[in-house]
């Protein structure tokens, strides 16, 4: 019996080159007509009003290809590689809900994909309002007074946050005092990365062995007059909401600081729970997370951030405002942080949340939430009966959230077959690998699904049959899946080259130049 017939799944497989070693000298697939005589004695000659230094010397070595050559290319591409349309995806601490293609016509729409970001805010009225009444939503949903929506992902909204807490400790006169900020283990790790990129010290709290958060006392005692803020996530990746942060917020607040909350994993308590009313100060979420919009490859992100009424004045610029009459740009800030990005943000992601939200209304959110949670707890019950997986804190939280962070530790040390391995063997079965865990591997051999409200019963069936199937061979036939994918378009690879710098370039115009010296 042959492998696919056993997994049910194999790739499409191309030899295909890179595009540059394709086509020949003289193709070509469009030749742009000439200027009419008209229109160049009217503008004139536009490369002479370009400054020297700013003119190519040569034209740019660009591939030569016909039309039909081109769209070939990327179609094979395209068949070699899984998507998210491609089969179920539940890789964890993503939500990869599936993204309606309504929402992203709409955004292709030449309305919003021809416009340009300098145009007079006069001729975007449409999409001002937009971006007024996304803000507006998220303010509802979060408990928070007012939102920028310009960072571009969640450790860049981080980093904007953290830029408001230092904002803010200035205006005070306490910025050199207050120069650490507190985090857990378990929260994403830009809520330590970030800070520590804005010039914090920070400080990391690690979880009880029983309860899987931190204990109120380790919070205690690394608060000191240094303390400019505490930056967690919450819920965490393993799926636990931490019922301590309330307290955690009032130990913040009573010490100076100000507390802001990673809500990337929302998705489990929209409707359900604010942020913004248990007393924390400042927050983000992910657009492309809890609010639909695609990941793509590792972008385009888009994050909001939100703040209470003291902070509002240090948000970044501009801010989309109403005048009863028409939207403006309001740049007028003092305090401000400036800008942190380019433009207004990620306006196509932005469009299909606020057409996700608006079609969703407030009793699909709350149904979104349920059955996410609900779709997580059937698959831990299932998962929970695969040979060799278990789950930390089981005791503690049996029922979770938006996910769970499993361990594969037993099966590593009955099997010598590893979450790694297992991820590789998924493959072979037609799903996505998914997420073990963000550094450090707090829990051993993690693997960490998160089913969200547009996964099917059927398809959790099938994970969990998949799993089941890959454990008995882990027990009985450990080199296959140790050698896995075997029906994958690429094979176990070597990952080593990608830490020598010499096997590699940033672009292949320095991989070229490279290549050519060693050649010398």
């Amino acid at each position: 019996m042959t492998m696919e017939k056993t997994t049910g799944y194999h790739s499409v497989s191309w030899s295909e080159p890179i595009i540059y070693q394709l086509g020949g000298e003289g193709r070509r697939g469009f030749r742009a007509p000439q200027t009419e005589e008209e229109i160049k004695g009217s503008v004139g000659d536009v490369l002479s009003q370009l400054p020297e230094k700013m003119r190519r010397r040569n034209p740019p070595n660009l591939p030569e290809l016909s039309e039909p050559e081109v769209v070939r290319h990327f179609i094979r591409l395209s068949q070699e590689t899984y998507g998210v349309d491609s089969g179920i995806h539940i890789h964890g601490t993503c939500t990869m809900k599936y993204s309606p293609k309504m929402n992203d016509a709409i955004a292709r729409s030449p309305k919003l994909a021809d416009t340009h970001p300098l145009q007079d805010a006069e001729t975007v009225q449409g999409t001002l309002a937009i971006m007024y009444q996304l803000r507006k939503w998220l303010c509802e949903l979060s408990g928070m007074d007012e939102f920028s929506l310009q960072p571009r992902g969640g450790a860049h909204a981080v980093f904007t946050n953290a830029r408001i807490i230092r904002a803010y400790h200035n205006l005070k006169g306490q910025s050199e005092q207050r120069n650490e900020i507190i985090t857990t283990v378990l929260s994403h790790p830009c809520n330590g990365g970030s800070p520590a990129a804005a010039g914090f010290k920070v400080i990391t709290l690690y979880p009880d062995e029983e309860t899987g958060y931190p204990e109120i006392e380790a919070l205690k005692a690394a608060v000191s007059k240094r303390t400019a803020g505490l930056m967690v996530t919450d819920p965490y990746d393993t799926g636990v909401f931490d019922s301590n942060i309330d307290e955690y917020i009032k130990i913040i607040h009573e010490a100076g600081g100000l507390v802001a909350i990673d809500q990337a994993n929302a998705n489990s308590i929209l409707t359900k729970l604010r942020i913004g009313d248990l007393g924390a100060d400042l927050c983000h979420f992910n657009l492309h997370k809890s609010f639909s919009t695609p990941h793509a490859s590792t972008g385009p992100g888009s994050a909001a951030i939100g703040v209470k009424q003291e902070l509002t004045k240090f948000l970044p610029v501009p801010i989309v405002q109403f005048d009863g009459k028409k939207y403006y740009l309001d740049y007028d800030r003092p305090n401000t942080i400036g800008k942190v990005g380019e433009f207004y943000g990620v306006v196509p992601n932005m469009l299909r949340a606020y057409a996700w939200i608006l079609s969703m209304g407030a009793e699909g959110l709350r149904e979104a939430s349920e059955v996410a949670v609900i779709n997580n707890n059937y698959l831990i019950k299932k998962l929970l009966e695969v040979r060799g997986v278990t789950l930390p804190w089981y005791k503690a939280h049996p029922l979770r959230l938006q996910e769970a962070r499993f361990s594969l530790q037993k099966m590593k040390e009955e099997t010598g077959v590893g979450v790694e391995d297992v991820n590789h063997r998924i493959v072979d079965y037609g799903l996505q690998d998914m997420e073990t865990s963000h550094e450090p591997w707090i829990i051993p051999e993690p693997l960490t699904p998160e089913p969200p409200e547009t996964v099917t019963k059927e398809d959790l069936d099938r994970i969990a049959q998949v799993m089941h199937d890959i454990s008995r061979e882990a027990y009985s036939d450990p080199e296959l899946v140790k050698t896995a994918p075997h029906n994958a378009i690429i094979s176990k690879i070597d990952k080593s080259p990608a830490s020598d710098p010499t096997k590699w370039a940033m672009t292949w115009r320095a991989y070229i130049k490279k290549n050519r010296s060693e050649r010398q």
